[in-house]
């Protein structure tokens, strides 16, 4: 149970930028030893209400008052003094630095102490991790670190400054099941504290196990405050779309069984090894397993970035040697990788030279230029064909939300016409109204003849869109469920239950 003393009470929260309102008369109360899910899609306003309670940002109009002192102009230095913390998804650590040091840095740096007290530097950080019962190596670099050990460094950090509460920003994106399990243990430990934990996540199974109360922002203004035991993941959807959301299962119509790409005994030493797998038009093939399946990396090589050591790869019945991206597309291979601000997108550039990234060769005209007409053309129909929220077609991808920049990304390979389409975790960190439209695409996309590979650890997500499952474990494929298996009703269960035993069957197919 929350306790009775308020430690933030923001109040009629307004915040505009240059031509934007960000936050409406945003209206918020968080006790002490409370765990509330702050709710909303991407660009809703929930960052910047963050931001406005840690003093980086201030509001427009209203009041803040902070262990009862009204602080509604305030710095981020006045927020940490009075036990406000901040765990963004970056986590903010220093990679070549050790535990110990990251852990206790902000500590001694605040108290105008040492940095050099190694034994000191050791006893913060030993105190911190016994707090949420974890052992680390304190010499280990962080950059050694899994990230899920890399959150509970962030997490032993903000102890370190006496938190009182603590801000989590999609803490389990990459986390596998048992890591998410573990660390959902550990905030609720530090609930018994009587630490408030403010949880933001778009994977709403999490907030329902863990969540006291849910407050719920759409467009800037608060929707209401709910209890979390007297609402379900449906109700706390429409709260925060406006709409019904329903995941339509995906299901193959067209007869073809010709091989659109047939893998055969792909090995990539380290990596994967003698990974088969078939492909046709209108499949949408899933991927899945643990973290570390070798999912990604399997991709990787069909599309030319990651060549393997053995094995062969058929597109359309013909053998084929993949030594580049380049080589891929012209195959007729589209790939959305895992990592879209990294991998996938140019943030820099343009929604209009993003979409047009793929196909530059088809936009040349004379003496070799790019067609900017034809390129412009392209650009505004694929924000009207994937409701990409822009300003116009030279908006700059990095100022859109998580689920435009992945439309704009989906939209880039959806102009070339793929005939096969590989999609690695297309919906990670993406609001539930958009994911919704990103299963529309992809199952347009299958139903119009195209093969689809769909990589993701969310079985939900799997069973949803998947006509056939390959689930791997470790580098191995340990099975493959049928169009026939994948109709029956307990089949989510049979999914959840092989990927979490996985390393058991794995060991038992290699025997």
């Amino acid at each position: 149970m929350a306790g009775t003393n308020n430690i933030v009470v923001a109040e009629h929260i307004c915040k505009s930028y240059v031509g934007v309102q960000a936050l409406s008369d945003v209206s918020i109360t968080i006790k002490e030893g409370e765990i509330k899910c702050l709710a909303g899609e991407n660009g809703c306003g929930k960052s910047t209400f963050v931001k406005i309670i840690a003093g980086v940002e201030n509001a427009t109009s209203g009041t803040i008052r902070i262990n009862g002192r009204e602080m509604t102009k305030h710095s981020a230095k006045d927020a940490i003094n009075e036990g406000i913390q901040v765990i963004f998804q970056d986590l903010s650590l220093f990679g070549a630095m050790s535990v110990a040091e990251n852990i206790a840095m902000n500590k001694l740096v605040k108290e105008g102490k040492p940095l050099t007290n190694d034994r000191e530097i050791k006893r913060i950080a030993k105190e911190a991790l016994d707090l949420i019962g974890v052992d680390i190596p304190l010499d280990a670099q962080i950059q050694e670190l899994s990230i899920a050990n890399r959150q509970l460094i962030a997490i032993c950090r903000a102890l370190t400054l006496d938190a009182k509460l603590l801000f989590m920003d999609e803490p389990t994106t990459a986390l596998t099941k048992n890591e998410v399990d573990r660390l959902l243990e550990i905030v609720l430990g530090l609930k018994a504290r009587n630490i408030a934990i403010v949880f933001i996540s778009h994977k709403l199974d999490e907030v329902m196990r863990i969540a006291d109360s849910i407050t719920v922002i759409r467009d800037g203004h608060k929707i209401g405050d709910f209890d979390a035991a007297e609402i379900d993941a449906a109700k706390l959807a429409y709260y925060m779309t406006g709409r019904q959301v329903d995941y339509q299962h995906y299901h193959r119509d067209d007869a073809a069984e010709a091989s659109l790409l047939e893998v055969r005994n792909l090995t990539k030493k380290g990596n994967y090894e003698d990974i088969s797998l078939n492909l046709r038009k209108g499949d949408i093939l899933g991927l899945t397993g643990l973290l570390g399946a070798g999912r990604t990396e399997l991709a990787f090589s069909i599309f030319g970035m990651n060549r393997p050591d053995s094995g062969e790869i058929f597109v359309e019945g013909k053998k084929v040697t993949i030594n580049d991206p380049d080589d891929a597309i012209d195959l007729g291979i589209g790939l959305v990788p895992e990592e879209r601000a990294t991998q996938g997108l140019f943030l820099s550039k343009s929604v209009n030279e993003n979409v047009a990234a793929a196909i530059l060769k088809r936009l040349k005209g004379f003496m070799g230029n790019i067609n900017s007409g034809k390129s412009r053309d392209l650009a505004k129909e694929a924000i009207g064909q994937f409701r990409i929220k822009v300003y116009d077609e030279d908006t700059v991808v990095s100022t859109l939300s998580g689920g435009n920049q992945q439309k704009a990304l989906i939209a880039r390979w959806a102009a070339s016409k793929p005939k096969i389409f590989i999609l690695d975790t297309p919906t990670v960190g993406i609001d539930i109204g958009s994911k919704a439209e990103i299963y529309e695409y992809i199952q347009k996309f299958a139903a119009e003849g195209m093969g689809i590979i769909l990589i993701s650890d969310e079985v939900e997500e799997i069973v949803a869109n998947c006509n056939r499952v390959i689930v791997m474990f470790n580098g191995r494929k340990v099975k493959e469920y049928t169009e026939e298996e994948m109709l029956s009703p307990d089949i989510k269960e049979q999914i959840n239950s092989l990927v979490e035993s996985g390393k058991t069957a794995g060991k038992e197919e290699a025997s």
